[in-house]
């Protein structure tokens, strides 16, 4: 039996700002970027069609969101999934696309929504936050199989992502051979350009353009969070914003007439999900996974003779931008985000590669000779995927999980066991409290190989390590805390 063609026809994307009671909760940014893509593709007969409705779990409480969306707008044979935090969004893609090209559904509705900011707007003018209450669970729960954190990370770092991704800045900008200064100018000057793109993009939710100095700088605006990060280097969640989009068999969308101008193809995508801590990780500068999935799609793009000219790389923090720049084959020219970027764009949590995808769609459909090239990133740079688009069916849809490829090649560090001993720094941050340096957390190699962390609360070294390079210098330790 010949295969099927995936392709997306409709298309929604929701923002919201103002007061509590001008804000809509996430439920219902979801329900109406699902209306708006059911209207975009000009047939409201697609949702006869619509066989399951993937979600990303968000902040939101809810069950099953798509049961409640799918029930009230005529769907409801439907199944549905959430995908908790630790699973790809471009997993949720890839797999839709699939099983159309293997005839195991007709389409499929897959949508994320966030509405941070109004729970922020409920504390700023004390009002008591309320969700529906959704307690029907999903026809599914997909969820990552492994830990994000190792202990000793947990117990240094806690679970937020901003000092983990502060770690593997270090050793891309060791890497890179910057000193601390010509690194601080290198991220401020990429990220006031991808402020200046925000500030164009309709649906970016911060528009102001900001110098580099301004990023740079740490402010009572914008405090420093992990050194090198400030705030405006961290992704922004506080939104309201929700994207949308649905995929069919083209047979299905040739029968309900959609126009050939609302069609985006999806021609390759790949995605790594092998999962190792990062104090376990081999190499902080890259991974066999990301080499694997990126090396995929660069032989995908050379077949088509020409550079994708849409391109998107996740903006979460500046690292994860760099290190899928290092992999993949683009054009210097073209700028790494049509965004804005996470910090400035917006970043819900665990949706935003939708919001990428769906603003990329829109573009090439304005020119749909183009091709466009989204990344998505899961974790602690955890697990990579990559999304390869056209406005024109170049060739079959295909895709390629690098995980078992990558398990063989990217093996677990050892931890050790010493309280005390030596070894040398492979990466480090300095976290702060507001405006002052708190703790350093310092990842090393000991004598036998095997990692740790420790730390050091000790002004002068908060100091240093902020005006010289820490990473490769040779330390001691006594009981995990770091020996001056």
């Amino acid at each position: 039996m010949s295969k099927k063609t995936p392709v997306v026809v409709g298309l929604g994307i929701i923002q919201q700002h103002g007061a509590y009671d001008e804000l809509d909760e996430a439920l219902i940014l979801m329900e109406e970027a699902t209306l708006s893509a059911i209207k975009d593709c000009g047939n409201p007969k697609i949702t006869d069609y619509i066989d399951i409705i993937d979600i990303p779990k968000g902040f939101w409480a809810y069950r099953d969101p798509g049961k409640w969306i799918g029930e009230k707008h005529g769907f409801q044979h439907a199944k549905t999934s959430v995908n908790k935090i630790g699973v790809l969004q471009q997993h949720l893609i890839n797999s839709a696309a699939l099983r159309i090209q293997n005839g195991e559904i007709r389409g499929g509705l897959i949508l994320g929504g966030e509405s941070r900011a109004k729970m922020i707007a409920a504390l700023k003018e004390k009002k008591d936050f309320k969700e529906l209450e959704l307690n029907t669970n999903p026809d599914m729960y997909v969820k990552a199989k492994d830990d994000l954190y190792g202990p000793q990370e947990a117990e240094t770092l806690g679970l937020m992502a901003v000092g983990y991704y502060a770690v593997l800045e270090s050793a891309m900008r060791f890497h890179k051979e910057h000193s601390l200064k010509e690194h601080e100018y290198y991220l401020s000057n990429m990220y006031a350009d991808f402020s200046q793109i925000a500030a164009k993009n309709p649906h970016a939710w911060n528009q102001k353009e900001y110098q580099p100095n301004e990023i740079s700088e740490p402010s009572s605006k914008n405090k420093p969070i992990a050194y090198p990060y400030n705030k405006l280097h961290n992704t922004s969640w506080n939104v309201n914003q929700a994207s949308a989009m649905i995929i069919i068999d083209e047979e299905i969308a040739d029968k309900l007439k959609i126009p050939k101008n609302k069609r985006s193809y999806p021609l390759a995508s790949s995605e790594t999900n092998h999962m190792l801590a990062l104090i376990e990780r081999p190499n902080f500068v890259s991974s066999a996974g990301l080499e694997l999935s990126a090396a995929y799609i660069n032989k995908k793009i050379s077949n088509y003779g020409k550079l994708p000219s849409i391109v998107d790389l996740y903006s979460c923090f500046p690292v994860a931008i760099q290190q899928c720049e290092n992999v993949l084959e683009l054009d210097p020219s073209i700028p790494k985000t049509i965004t804005g970027g996470m910090p400035f764009a917006g970043g819900p949590l665990n949706n935003y590669m939708l919001h990428a995808t769906v603003q990329a769609l829109l573009l090439l459909r304005e020119n749909p000779d183009n091709i466009a090239l989204i990344t998505g990133v899961s974790g602690m740079m955890t697990k990579q995927a990559f999304g390869l688009w056209s406005g024109q069916k170049l060739d079959e849809f295909t895709h390629l999980d690098t995980t078992e490829d990558a398990k063989r090649i990217d093996l677990p560090k050892e931890i050790s066991a010493f309280e005390s001993g030596d070894g040398h720094v492979i990466g480090y941050t300095v976290l702060f409290d507001k405006l002052d340096a708190e703790k350093a957390v310092i990842y090393i190699e000991d004598l036998q190989g095997k990692r740790k962390v420790v730390t050091s609360n000790e002004v002068d070294i908060l100091k240093n390590m902020r005006e010289e390079e820490w990473v490769g210098k040779a330390i001691k330790y006594k009981d995990s805390v770091l020996v001056s």
